[in-house]
């Protein structure tokens, strides 16, 4: 192998020094180039250093074998597999094929399990090392499987990849390693043609014969300095009696097929067929080989030119190369009588499925059932790519004299195609079989591609109307009828059809015992829908679906019971089945509910005044939304309600925009609702009073078209409220109060009690009416909810109490309101309302508001101070007088808006750490 590496230094050494600092190394370049030499090297010289080495060699016919790649990379942790949640251990275990079960696995399980497994060789402590050589031949299981734990992994381990360059198009970064964290630590090393004198050092150590230079210049110059080429091509030369003349061409051509066949000319007969046989078995056992009639004795020559190596239990092509060119040079009728031949003989029953598929070329309905069934076991191992061809090779075999037949096995590919993630594939085949048959069939295939569109983030009306066409396929008391109206249920923005669609869902799957799952959702969907249409929360409907669905929450509606507590303003119960859900998705590889409920756990945490959790939260939900290929529109919003909250608002008035746009562009009313919403925010906080009252009009007409009484994510009312006193529109504030008022009133919870209370003070206000009573009620309000409950919300009844005060002169009461205001907004980090209070109290008696930057001195005083240390300690450590640090802290408290050492560390706390 040195030899072999020879003219390489650069390369490894610069490949080595980026894996030294955990990154990601794609090595690429032509078939035959070197790139396995390289990686081999890279890989032993991990190994001399103590690093974990987790590799996979895939070749070309292990493509059709699932996990077959991930089955090498895991081997070397097969030992941690046992310390895995239940469901990852038993994925580990069907993917070493340790153990036996007769358990579905689902490859998002496998996926997770990869990832732990990953997790637990970093903290071992020794350096890890992923190595893959020639990615584009994994296997489509192990490649979505290394994908998802790789990107997820990666900043904490190094990766070594080759690939061969594509001729042609865009250059492809294998398993996703150029998105992501991953993307930045990519480095990129394209392998280059070898010299003359790189080459002459190879073909030496490898063939035993050293050429003449202008000889080797010839072959260097016509193998384009590709290493494999170039010993074929010496082979041949070397094969002639006299070596070719300078004015002759070379004995053969320089592609591989020619290159190749030459050398299986060559062969002995009884060779040809046992090295034919070879390339197409996925892995060519000695086994198999020897039922099939091969004398393991008949590889010899094949061995003898290097085409192969024999171990004592397998055939090794010595490049993937030579077994997909061995594949491509037998004829179409020789490939087929050989897969034949093999279909008798080999002993694992999906091998011998993928030989019957490749062998039968007539209808044969036996043949189909036998691929169908293998089809049914790799879809229950977790390959679903895998299983939706051989359903759509079983299709091909089935007589055209049973179209039904044919039409259950499209779907069952269409299902596998969608749960493979190809949702292009998998609806346009959804919709084609509608198209062409009638009954269940039709209702299950329309059924399938609503459920594509929703979750391909498709427009609203695709999803309804799949699922409405399906409905009116069947007998409209069927289970399959039931089955259609849970789902409905969910897709449906309008509470009045939803509603019926979950009342009709929960009468006809209540006894099914198949069906419990959605049984439960439409539960949970009818006790969600009535809430919105305005009808009395029956919380009797959630707990009997909780119930119901023991640990199996149902990914149709699992998340209604937190979204139901965040809206009442119960954050712990909202979180604590957020983050229970969010392991269990975790476990089991479940990235789009993963999406979902990290999206939940931010707005959860923004309400709740946790704004660093929301922001983690939210990042996390993108960052899985842009893998997944989602629209993006709740993790931009929520991001940008941050943003409002926290004072960057053009940042946050910038997403509102593109927000309304994209509304505009996919016509998508809830799209429309949120950032409808958020542009009204950043209005009001921005002082656009006007342009705030005139957004949140729109969006309370947008809510009562589309008949929703109770909009429970939507608490806009005491806001447009403010925007409309603001802006001298009375009248409409008198509505908007009316209509928060029956929000109350039907349902009351903290936010409601605390805008109710905050608006009828501005509007008394306003309205020339004394607001003596509305304070005090206001201030009864406040305390009665928990200091821990809505802070945002508590923060800004002290900052309408503040104004209203100090409108009515009554000095100190506002200069204590406003105080208090701005500690709490600056304890949550709401910097924009933070400054007002700040700038109104600057306007008691008619001093200017304080300037709110300290200087470097002022910051590291206060920060001192705010840790409780005495002056006397704040002099010694920062080397300054006693006297400088009481005339600094009095700058401080001044620019800050308190009044004592007491309040310091809560207005510190809001703060950012300053490097200065």
């Amino acid at each position: 192998m040195l030899g072999e590496t020879v003219g390489r230094d650069a390369v490894i050494d610069q490949a080595w020094r980026c894996l030294g600092e955990t990154g990601v190394v794609l090595l690429d370049g032509p078939a035959g180039i070197g790139k396995t030499t390289l990686w081999r090297a890279l890989v032993a010289q991990a190994e001399r250093a103590g690093w974990l080495v987790l590799a996979c060699a895939p070749t070309e016919s292990e493509r059709d074998l699932p996990f077959a790649a991930l089955a090498d990379v895991l081997r070397p942790l097969a030992a941690q597999a046992a310390g895995l949640p239940g469901p990852q251990r038993r994925a580990a275990e069907m993917v070493l094929l340790s153990a036996d079960s007769d358990e579905p696995v689902d490859e998002r399980v496998i996926g997770a399990a990869t990832r732990s497994l990953l997790d637990a060789a970093v903290d071992s402590g020794a350096p890890v090392l992923v190595a893959i050589d020639d990615a584009p031949w994994l296997d489509r299981a192990s490649e979505r499987a290394l994908r998802f734990a790789l990107r997820r992994v990666t900043p904490r381990l190094a990766t070594l990849v080759t690939c061969r360059r594509a001729e042609a198009g865009p250059e492809v970064v294998p398993l996703g390693l150029g998105q992501g964290p991953a993307g930045g630590r990519l480095t990129r090393i394209g392998v280059e043609p070898l010299g003359v004198g790189a080459l002459h050092h190879i073909l030496r150590n490898r063939l035993g014969a050293a050429l003449g230079r202008p000889l080797l210049a010839r072959i260097a110059r016509d193998a384009g300095g590709n290493p494999l080429l170039a010993i074929e091509l010496a082979r041949a030369v070397l094969r002639l009696p006299r070596p070719p003349s300078p004015g002759e061409d070379l004995p053969v051509a320089t592609s591989m097929q020619q290159l190749l066949g030459e050398v299986l000319a060559g062969l002995p007969t009884e060779t040809l067929h046992a090295v034919r046989l070879a390339a197409l078995l996925a892995v060519p056992t000695l086994r198999d080989l020897t039922a099939a009639g091969v004398r393991p004795a008949a590889f010899d020559p094949a061995e003898e030119a290097g085409l192969l190596v024999v171990t004592p239990v397998a055939v090794e092509f010595t490049h993937p190369v030579y077994a997909s060119t061995v594949r491509s040079a037998s004829s179409p009728g020789i490939r087929r009588r050989l897969h034949r031949a093999l279909a008798d003989v080999v002993a694992d029953p999906d091998e011998r499925a993928r030989h019957l598929a490749l062998c039968t070329v007539g209808p044969d309905l036996a043949v189909a059932g036998v691929i169908a069934r293998a089809a049914e076991r790799q879809h229950a191992r977790g390959a679903p790519e895998v299983a939706a061809q051989l359903f759509e090779r079983a299709v091909a075999l089935v007589p055209a004299q049973d179209p039904a037949g044919r039409g259950r096995l499209r779907l069952s590919a269409a299902r596998c195609r969608y749960d493979s993630g190809d949702y292009a594939a998998a609806g346009a085949a959804a919709e084609t079989i509608a198209d062409e048959f009638a009954g269940e069939l039709r209702a299950e295939s329309l059924l399938l591609r609503a459920i594509v569109a929703w979750s391909a983030d498709e427009p609203g009306e695709v999803a309804v109307g799949a699922a409405e066409r399906a409905l009116a396929a069947v007998p409209p008391q069927s289970p399959l009828a039931g089955r259609i109206h849970a789902h409905l249920a969910g897709f449906r923005d309008a509470p009045g059809p939803a509603r019926r669609h979950a009342e009709a869902a929960v009468a006809l799957l209540a006894d099914r015992a198949d069906d419990r799952g959605l049984a439960a959702a439409a539960l949970l969907q009818l006790f969600f829908q009535e809430v919105r249409a305005g009808r009395p929360a029956r919380t009797e409907l959630m707990d009997r679906a909780l119930a119901m669905e023991g640990d199996e929450p149902s990914w149709l509606a699992g998340t209604i019971p937190a979204v139901w507590w965040k809206s009442i303003d119960d954050a712990d119960r909202a979180r604590q089945r957020l983050h229970w859900m969010l392991g269990r998705a975790t476990a089991r590889g479940d990235q789009p509910l993963q999406h979902e409920l990290l999206s939940h756990l931010g707005e959860t945490e923004l309400l709740a005044g946790c704004w660093p959790a929301a922001e983690r939260h939210v990042a996390a939900a993108r960052d899985l939304g842009e893998q997944l290929g989602t629209g993006l529109n709740g993790e931009r919003w929520l991001a940008g309600l941050l943003d409002a909250h926290r004072g960057r608002l053009a940042e946050a008035g910038a997403v509102a925009e593109a927000g309304l746009r994209r509304a505009e562009d996919t016509g998508d009313g809830w799209v429309r609702r949120i950032y409808r919403h958020l542009a009204a925010f950043v209005a009001l906080c921005a002082g656009r009073t006007d342009e705030a009252a005139r957004a949140y009009g729109s969006l309370a007409a947008d809510v009562d078209e589309l008949g929703l009484v109770e909009p429970l994510a939507q608490r806009f009312e005491p806001d447009w409220i403010e925007a409309c006193v603001r802006a001298g529109d009375l009248a409409t504030a008198r509505t908007a109060l009316a209509r928060l008022a029956e929000r109350h009133e039907r349902l009351s919870r903290p936010w409601t009690t605390l805008g109710l209370a905050r608006s009828r003070v501005l509007l008394d206000s306003a309205s020339g009416v004394d607001p003596l009573a509305a304070l005090d009620a206001l201030a009864a309000a406040r305390a009665s909810v928990p200091v821990g409950v809505l802070p945002l919300d508590r923060a800004r009844c002290l900052l309408v109490a503040g104004v209203v005060h100090r409108r009515a002169r009554r000095k100190r009461a506002a200069r204590d309101a406003l105080r208090a205001a701005a500690t709490e907004f600056d304890a949550i980090g709401a910097r924009a309302f933070a400054e007002r209070a700040r700038a109104e109290q600057g306007r008691i008696g008619g001093r200017p508001p304080a300037p709110l930057e300290l200087t470097a001195t002022e910051e590291r005083v206060a920060r001192l101070a705010a840790q409780g240390r005495t002056n006397r300690h704040i002099a010694d450590e920062l080397f300054i007088s006693p006297k400088t640090v009481e005339a600094n802290l009095a700058r401080v408290y001044r620019k800050l808006g308190i009044a004592s050492r007491a309040e310091l560390g809560a207005a510190m706390a809001g703060r950012p750490a300053d490097n200065r």
